[in-house]
């Protein structure tokens, strides 16, 4: 697969907090740390990462401190392909609250959304195509 991975909020939160370390959602996160796979990350997606992770009921069940998590997403960062998107340049996104993915999506050449959100695997990408944990899993061979 060359496309490139946009992997959703959701997804690198179920990643960090599972107990299945050989489930699809680990297994992106560790592929996203390794770089096994190219992703791309916006300033507003990694800020997105971070307030989830960083919310108290999330910050139990991960027993990270915002150190941590902020290195963690040093890590994501320097493995990333940092895209700068031009805010509200695409179609709506079937919630408002994710302008900022469908943003990053439009300014990648063939992006691949890695959503566990069936909404949003459903619904019209403003460019390339969503997949869930364990197909893009399968895709990639991760």
């Amino acid at each position: 697969m060359s496309s490139v991975a946009v992997v959703d909020t959701n997804v690198l939160i179920a990643g960090i907090l599972t107990s299945a370390p050989l489930g699809p959602t680990a297994r992106i996160v560790d592929g996203m740390l390794a770089r096994r796979f190219a992703f791309a990350l916006s300033l507003a997606l990694l800020t997105e990462y971070r307030a989830v992770l960083l919310r108290p009921k999330i910050r139990v069940r991960h027993g990270l401190d915002e150190r941590s998590v902020d290195e963690i997403l040093a890590r994501l960062a320097l493995e990333a392909i940092v895209v700068d998107p031009v805010a509200g340049a695409t179609t709506a996104p079937p919630d408002s609250g994710d302008q900022f993915l469908w943003d990053l999506l439009a300014a990648l050449e063939d992006p691949v959304l890695v959503t566990g959100d069936g909404t949003l695997r459903k619904g019209d990408l403003p460019r390339g195509r969503a997949l869930s944990p364990t197909s893009f899993c399968k895709a990639v061979s991760i």
